[in-house]
């Protein structure tokens, strides 16, 4: 008898990472330290084409900001998967999942007819010089960790790659809650994420001062419609495709920002639309 694998559902979500990418690592470390996110220098990929630095919280999840590496080829540079947004100041590009077995939750989305690319190990050397190394699986046939996250695999200690100081770099935040996919289509977005996860009817808002219908599934995962043409959500989609347009992290936040409720949760967004994403926190 053949053996289906059981689906990898919203119980199975672990947030690894989120992504921001652009063209100079320093300036995207001072847009982030202003909305009040601290972050340390992470190294150089072993890609020879870009650089990070992370701020890692205490549930284990980090933000990621990614940039063009000094003295990087041309060529190199325009074949990177993210090429398109390491143009740009800084913005989201991407999730990733935590996967203890990328084999096995690679057959289980194979198996609910998801496109699942074949492991690619890469890997970068801290500051310090130690050398981490990890297998990444893309999902989906759209750009890695756009419209669903991909999958992440440690092949040395995860708190080697989390916790460059040996411990969260944050605290104030406990870690990264929830990240919102603009979609062009929110129907099918749906279709396809209860497809790909087992997942069940979400539960649907409209926020016109954010310009969008939500749907949000159990998971951390909201997925966000532009309600115009010439909004800039429609605008990030018709320039990048679907992909993450906010980054939501759990935990309190400074008074005074600008504030909305989505699912009766009050999130205080740390950064505004006017750079194409936004940063929030929610309570």
């Amino acid at each position: 008898m053949l053996l289906v694998p059981a689906m990898l559902s919203a119980a199975d979500w672990k947030i690894d990472h989120v992504t921001l990418a652009g063209r100079d690592l320093n300036t995207m470390q001072a847009a982030l330290a202003a909305a009040g996110i601290a972050t340390v220098f992470g190294g150089a990929h072993a890609n020879s084409v870009t650089e990070m630095a992370l701020a890692s919280f205490p549930d284990g999840s980090y933000l990621e900001a990614i940039a063009v590496r000094p003295g990087a080829a041309d060529d190199a540079i325009a074949r990177h998967e993210w090429a398109a947004f390491l143009k740009q100041p800084g913005m989201p590009c991407a999730w990733a999942l935590r996967s203890p077995d990328l084999a096995a939750d690679a057959a289980r989305l194979r198996q609910a007819g998801v496109a699942v690319g074949p492991p690619v190990r890469a890997g970068r050397t801290r500051p310090d010089g130690v050398q981490i190394e990890w297998e990444t699986v893309n999902v989906g046939t759209e750009t890695r960790g756009t419209f669903f996250p991909f999958l992440i695999h440690d092949l040395t200690a995860r708190d080697l790659r989390a916790f460059p100081q040996g411990k969260p770099v944050s605290r104030e935040f406990a870690g990264v809650a929830y990240v919102v996919v603009a979609v062009p289509n929110l129907d099918r977005a749906i279709e396809r994420y209860r497809s790909a996860f087992g997942l069940g009817a979400p539960v649907r808002q409209t926020d016109r001062e954010f310009g969008a219908e939500l749907a949000q599934f159990p998971g951390p995962v909201i997925l966000a419609q532009p309600l115009s043409a010439d909004s800039w959500l429609a605008r990030r989609i018709a320039e990048y495709g679907p992909g993450p347009c906010a980054f939501l992290l759990s935990g309190p936040a400074a008074s005074g920002a600008s504030r909305s409720r989505w699912f009766g949760r009050e999130i205080v967004w740390l950064t505004s639309g006017t750079l194409g994403w936004h940063l929030g926190a929610v309570r």
